[in-house]
């Protein structure tokens, strides 16, 4: 496992984050301690969850695990996410300081710590003031209730903004952002990563299996049957079957996948995760495991270095396609110049 610096934090943690998603609905609470326990003796220490996982149960697996061995949360790094609906009523809601404030003492009680080290906004927030948001976080950075902050399915925009308004005023920066990343969805790479960059902003790429199409699970023309996310709803939120199946460019990257994957001798999921874990401002790779088989293949990507070929390959082949303007050649070309002057 490599370690890298949480964002432009101080705080260390391995590059592969156990995702914790599954935890009360695809696993149960047993499976669930046996993939927690696997992770930490692989020599993980990054653990992500949210109140919104199974209605927070998630969190309260994750906080009876750590209660059964005491001392176990100083040595990890745990994150937890608020936004979402944890209830029927208009302040259940939100990035407000009011809905904030319950959801973080509930997430602090479920998980059983007095601090939680990584809090992150799980979405934007149209309806709450910005500043409202970032005067809460640095208020609970203060009174010691979380470490850290971060961000999760920003925009660019929403990102430097909250950078910015935080220099402004004086507040805690954020450190990370958890964006949807994988060799089937890049396009956050317009944006998002140079913005991170700029910030120096770390990224916790989720679904970086692309919902499992990566792992070579799928095939062409044929619809998902069986114990898979799909297989049991083929129409199953970004990653569903139909659209992806239609492009040509879908089975292209799962082609150079699997290619490489032969040629190395490991698995197609290992590749994926190896190619995200390689790029700029990429922090830690979120994995999102239902077995304790799944959590075993992923995890040996940690020794999986892929060449300056093999990252080459996978890049061509994936590269978004976009419109010429802003992000196409045209638009590129438009924001960079030569050292030596002329056109």
């Amino acid at each position: 496992m490599d370690y890298r610096k949480l964002g432009n934090s101080g705080a260390v943690v391995s590059h592969l984050c156990l995702g914790t998603m599954t935890f009360g609905s695809e696993a149960d609470e047993a499976t669930s301690f046996k993939l927690l326990d696997d992770y930490v003796a692989a020599g993980g220490n990054f653990i992500d969850t949210a109140d919104v996982y199974s209605a927070g149960v998630s969190e309260e697996i994750i906080g009876r695990w750590l209660k059964d061995k005491p001392g176990r949360a100083q040595n990890l790094v745990i994150a937890t996410k608020g936004r979402f609906p944890m209830g029927q009523g208009p302040n259940d809601l939100g990035l407000s300081r009011k809905h904030l404030g319950a959801a973080l003492d509930a997430s602090l009680k479920r998980l059983g710590v007095e601090q939680i080290d990584l809090y992150q906004m799980h979405a934007f927030d149209v309806l709450t003031p910005l500043e409202e948001t970032l005067r809460f976080l640095d208020d609970s950075i203060r009174n010691g209730k979380i470490a850290y902050y971060g961000f999760s399915n920003f925009t660019g925009w929403q990102l430097t903004k909250a950078v910015w308004l935080a220099k402004l005023n004086g507040y805690q920066p954020p450190v990370t952002l958890q964006p949807q990343y994988s060799l089937l969805v890049r396009d956050i790479e317009h944006e998002i990563v140079p913005a991170s960059l700029d910030a120096g902003i770390g990224l916790l790429p989720w679904s970086p299996l692309g919902g499992g199409w990566l792992s070579g699970k799928y095939k062409r023309d044929q619809m998902p049957t069986g114990a898979t996310r799909l297989g049991e709803n083929p129409k199953r939120g970004m990653e569903a079957f139909e659209a992806r199946n239609a492009k040509d460019s879908t089975w292209a990257v799962i082609g150079a996948v699997e290619d490489i994957a032969k040629a190395r001798g490991v698995s197609m999921a290992q590749v994926a995760l190896a190619w995200v874990a390689a790029q700029p401002a990429v922090a830690s790779v979120i994995l999102g495991a239902r077995t304790q088989e799944q959590l075993a293949d992923n995890l040996k990507s940690a020794a999986l270095k892929l060449s300056a070929g093999d990252l080459q390959t996978l890049g061509d082949v994936s590269k978004p396609v976009m419109a010429d303007y802003p992000y196409g050649t045209g638009g590129i070309n438009q924001r960079n110049r030569n050292i030596e002057g002329g056109r």
